[in-house]
């Protein structure tokens, strides 16, 4: 049956994809035929979500990788699998509830919740799987793994991967080493899911926002004298103050300042170090003091110098309040509302006071207790504080008092103020949670940490040994950067879903009494209530132990049963998917996979989860096992718009990969992802490329039905027709443009290989394209119709054996990129002992290969086409006029080129009567090429005066653009603060104008010798 005239991506590529599901194609250590293993994990995606342009362009890159070994014989292993995204899967499960008007998840309770989750996972897990295979994803399906799988509740229990009791294991091994702990420190409070959150879930949007100016006026009323010089030492003003004035965009929480801190060397608050100021809010009978202290972090040409310190809820403060000691008051409760717990605010106040005084001393759970949120603003919200604040500080006079510009204005009323509040309108950074939208609250709650400290020392020896490399090199700078100041990482949620921490409670013995008081809670970790209870029944003394819901059942116990109640958290997803490699290959248990496939292979990755996932695996690889979780790291960048601008919603430049597979095929968006793939490049995705590469994909069914047409798939001169092959054996060629395209395959080959080697997937695709498209679909296509047409029998049979052997080295080598159309036209070319993904990979080399005579003169020949095409477009010479080309001087290689190649270079250069002659007429523009000269006379077919003046406008209205971008991205300010897309844009444009003005200049150049 002949070939279809267009290849019907959106009906051969679930037809494919099913085929190679159902012959087990990407079965782990499918066509294997050595020993080497080639393993790649797959970046879990988030159960519930949907594929993306990053999850696409990622998981191309992995594909093309496992596609590629998997080609050249490596037992190979690309593992599945999805993250059960604690917070994302929550979230959705909840607001389906809702939109289906079931009970909340209070009513429910947390047991029947949870299945309502894991129905909720069942249903959604299909979707981003579904998209993966749409995209060509071959991974090992038979082996999805999910990180919560073998939890209670899952309905594949048994199935795959016990993701659930390796995660429990590592915690527990971990506790009892002293590796991980409970403690108090401030986190990403997020108020709407009322949880912690990671940095990675917090975006960062600049708003408007305010900075309000405050005087904290100085205990007693004392005075000192305030004085600013300039640069030269010149006091510029001078003046006795009663006062330490502060900035703030965040006046609700003054309530909760333990300090006001200054640097030590500046010279203006030198006089009242170590006094007491006073907060400025508050009723006036208990109005706190808080002393004035030295740090490094206040910056003295920022504001007044001077910062308020709140421990409890600010990153920065929270340091300087750990190195100088400074108590820690939190204001909030966990839905960012003033808390209006504890003792009314007088005896809140006075026990502050005393601690300021140094009258006494408060531990961290007595300072946590206490709530200096004033009587009438407890319970308000905090953005309903900051205006009570606001307004209670300036109705008091202590508010920060500017000249008001508006009394210089005409027709000003006279009662308008003499003076106004500092209060500066400017744009803040404003933290919002990623998905609850709500603004973040940094908050100081008891979580639980893993004391990374002491595991990052072999995470950052193996990479600085080379024993892992991260590629591009500026990773691992960022990565040294982050592990060499870890901080202890908080790796609970206080969600539901998740994996619910191994830690249960009981009271604890004081006295010969059992204490419920939280600083006497006794704590007791393993990986079952079973273990726990045995553990238990040994600290109370044989007393009978069982398991309850909350330490409120615990306490209303009956006297000869201890209840222990479990901590309700769930760990951060981050701790489960740090342990994404062994756990997959089914760790603990010593198993086969694991043996072989683990350390892993290649990590292919996005640059913002470098520190969240990719180092975090190193630590937990390596304190778990020992072992190095994988060999090589390969970073990429987001994907971003054709601009360089970052895909958002409210833009409106979102691109949907599943779009562009529906309207221009997946193996288009494919080429296009590995085309953008430059080493630490910034990826753009620009529709038009996509659709140059539907393009593309269209020029190979093209030559493959030329092909079809000039019966070069029917005659199998290596085997009989009743053998099914693979690989077509390779021609024993004489003609020159066969000797040629075999060089030509062969050199192709090599580059496709290097490139692949060094993660250069553009480098790749690159060579490719040029390959495929120029050299096979044009040139050779082109080439061949004289062989195939008027050649002898033999020249026929040859042409077509090499022609046939050439566009299957074609398949195989663009089918890692492009795999469907690849596979569909190996099937329709040939009857196959095994698909394509299976075929075996090339290694011949142009050492073998190439041959240097015929190498030389089809390149020449192809050369000179080029330069009299090139010379004709700059000169605008008409398209179908052939010209008259006078031939300078020739050595014999080339006569000899020419005179085989006649034809063809007349007919493709449009090229009239070719003559001989010592010197290039006068008005003629010369053509350089290998061993001659060749000169276009150009004099009586253009007008040469008109075209110079032409070129010459258009030369200097570029320069004068290149000038201005030069300007531009030479001030180092523009640089600086200029968006890192518009920057790359200029970049780009400099560098597209300095190739046009090259050509231009060329251009102009041969204008002159025609004058």
């Amino acid at each position: 049956m002949p070939m279809e005239k267009t290849f019907n991506a959106a009906e051969a590529e679930p037809r494919l994809y099913a085929r190679w599901e159902a012959e087990g194609c990407f079965a782990a250590g499918a066509n294997a035929s050595r020993d080497e293993t080639y393993c790649i994990m797959i970046p879990p995606p988030n159960v519930t979500g949907s594929l993306h342009m990053g999850h696409a362009f990622n998981n191309t890159l992995q594909d093309i990788l496992i596609r590629w070994k998997r080609m050249q014989g490596y037992d190979t292993l690309w593992q599945p699998g999805t993250d059960h995204a604690g917070i994302a899967t929550q979230m959705v499960t909840e607001r389906e509830m809702a939109a289906n008007g079931e009970p909340t998840r209070a009513e429910m309770g947390r047991a029947k919740f949870l299945a309502r989750v894991w129905e909720q996972k069942v249903k959604s897990r299909g979707t981003i799987i579904g998209q993966l295979k749409r995209l060509g994803a071959s991974c090992d399906w038979s082996r999805e793994a999910f990180t919560m799988g073998g939890a209670e509740g899952d309905p594949d229990k048994g199935k795959g991967p016990n993701f659930h009791d390796a995660v429990i294991k590592v915690f527990v091994d971990m506790y009892d080493k002293g590796l991980i702990y409970r403690g108090k420190r401030l986190v990403n409070w997020d108020p709407k899911f009322e949880t912690a959150i990671s940095d990675l879930e917090v975006e960062n949007i600049e708003t408007p926002g305010h900075m309000w100016h405050f005087k904290y006026p100085l205990a007693g009323g004392q005075t000192y004298e305030y004085v600013e010089k300039d640069e030269d030492g010149t006091v510029t003003l001078r003046e006795t103050r009663d006062y330490i004035s502060i900035a703030t965009t965040r006046p609700e929480t003054m309530l909760g300042d333990g300090a006001v801190a200054v640097h030590p060397d500046d010279t203006r608050y030198a006089p009242i170090v170590g006094k007491l100021c006073e907060i400025p809010v508050g009723p006036k009978e208990h109005r706190r003091l808080i002393p004035i202290i030295t740090d490094e972090y206040p910056d003295p040409d920022f504001g007044s110098g001077a910062v308020k310190i709140t421990g409890a809820h600010d990153f920065n403060d929270y340091q300087v309040a750990k190195r100088g000691g400074i108590p820690m008051y939190r204001l909030m409760n966990t839905r960012a509302q003033m808390r209006d717990d504890g003792v009314p605010y007088a005896e809140a106040a006075t026990i502050a006071m005393e601690v300021a005084e140094g009258k006494r001393t408060l531990g961290e759970a007595e300072c946590d207790a206490i709530n200096l949120v004033p009587d009438e603003l407890r319970g308000l919200d905090r953005f309903e504080a900051r205006k009570a604040v606001v307004e209670q500080i300036t109705s008091e006079g202590l508010a920060v008092m500017i000249p008001n510009p508006k009394v210089a204005e005409d027709n000003a009323p006279e009662d308008t103020p003499a003076t106004i509040p500092l209060v500066e309108n400017k744009p803040i950074m404003q933290p919002f949670g990623d998905r609850s939208k709500v603004v973040i609250e940094p908050m100081l709650t008891d979580q639980w940490f893993v004391d990374a400290e002491k595991i990052v020392g072999p995470a950052l020896d193996k990479v600085r040994d080379g024993t892992v490399k991260i590629m591009p090199e500026s990773g691992e700078k960022t990565y040294y950067h982050w592990l060499d100041n870890i901080e202890p990482w908080c790796i609970s949620r206080q969600l539901w879903w998740g994996h619910q921490i191994p830690v249960w409670y009981g009271p604890g013995k004081v006295d010969n009494t059992y204490s419920y008081a939280p600083s006497d809670l006794k704590t007791f970790c393993g990986s079952t209530f079973d273990e726990v209870r045995r553990e238990a029944k040994s600290y109370y003394a044989g007393e009978r132990v069982d398991e309850c819901d909350s330490q409120l059942e615990s306490q209303a116990r009956d006297d000869d049963l201890i209840l222990l109640w479990r901590d309700p958290d769930v760990l951060d997803t981050w701790f489960s998917s740090g342990l994404w490699p062994i756990g997959t290959l089914g760790w603990p248990e010593d198993t086969d996979e694991l043996k072989k496939y683990f350390p892993t292979s290649t990590l292919v990755t996005g640059q913002d989860i470098l520190f969240f996932w990719v180092a975090r695996m190193m630590m937990m690889q390596l304190a778990v096992t020992g072992e190095v979780p994988f060999d090589e790291v390969y970073l990429h960048g987001l994907v971003r718009d054709a601009k360089g601008k970052k895909m958002s919603k409210s833009v409106g430049n979102v691109i949907d990969p599943l779009e562009i597979i529906d309207e221009y095929g997946a193996d288009a968006l494919r080429f296009s992802s590995a085309a953008m793939a430059s080493l630490g490049g910034v990826l753009k995705l620009d529709m038009q490329r996509v659709q140059g590469y539907r393009n593309f994909t269209t020029k190979l069914w093209n030559a493959t039905r030329y092909a079809e047409m000039n019966e070069v798939f029917t005659a199998r001169a290596d085997v009989p027709d009743t053998c099914p092959t693979d690989v077509r054996q390779l021609p024993d060629a004489t003609q020159t443009l066969n000797r040629w395209i075999i060089g030509e395959t062969a050199k192709v080959r090599e580059e496709v290989d290097a490139a692949l080697a060094e993660y250069k997937f553009n480098d790749a695709a690159t060579a490719l394209y040029a390959f495929v498209w120029g050299k096979v679909c044009d040139w050779y296509v082109e080439f061949s119709k004289p062989l195939l047409l008027d050649g002898d029998d033999a020249s026929k049979a040859e042409t077509r054996e090499t022609m046939a052997w050439v566009l299957e080295q074609c398949f195989i080598l663009l089918h890692p990129i492009m795999p469907f159309i690849t596979e569909e036209l190996w099937d329709t070319t040939g009857t196959r002992a095994k698909m394509l993904v299976h075929a075996d990979w090339p290694t011949y080399t142009a050492a073998d290969l190439v041959d240097p005579e015929a190498d030389r003169e089809m390149n020449w020949t192809i050369s000179l086409i080029e330069n009299v095409r090139s010379v004709r477009a700059q000169m605008r010479v008409p398209a179908g006029l052939y010209v008259p080309v006078v031939q300078v001087a020739l050595d014999e290689a080339g006569r000899k080129a020419y005179a085989n190649n006649e034809t063809l270079i007349k007919r493709l250069a449009r090229i009239g009567e070719v003559t001989e002659a010592d010197e290039p007429p006068k008005g003629a523009l010369t053509i350089a090429v290998d061993g001659g000269t060749f000169a276009l006379p150009l004099a009586d077919i253009i007008d040469v005066g008109a075209e110079k003046e032409r070129l010459g406008k258009t030369l200097a209205k570029l320069q004068k653009e290149l000038g201005g971008l030069k300007g531009r991205l030479n001030n180092a300010k523009f640089v600086a603060s200029a968006p890192p897309e518009v920057v790359e844009e200029s970049r780009e444009r400099l560098a597209t104008g300095e190739a046009e003005l090259a050509t231009l200049s060329a251009a102009l150049d041969r204008l002159a010798e025609a004058s």
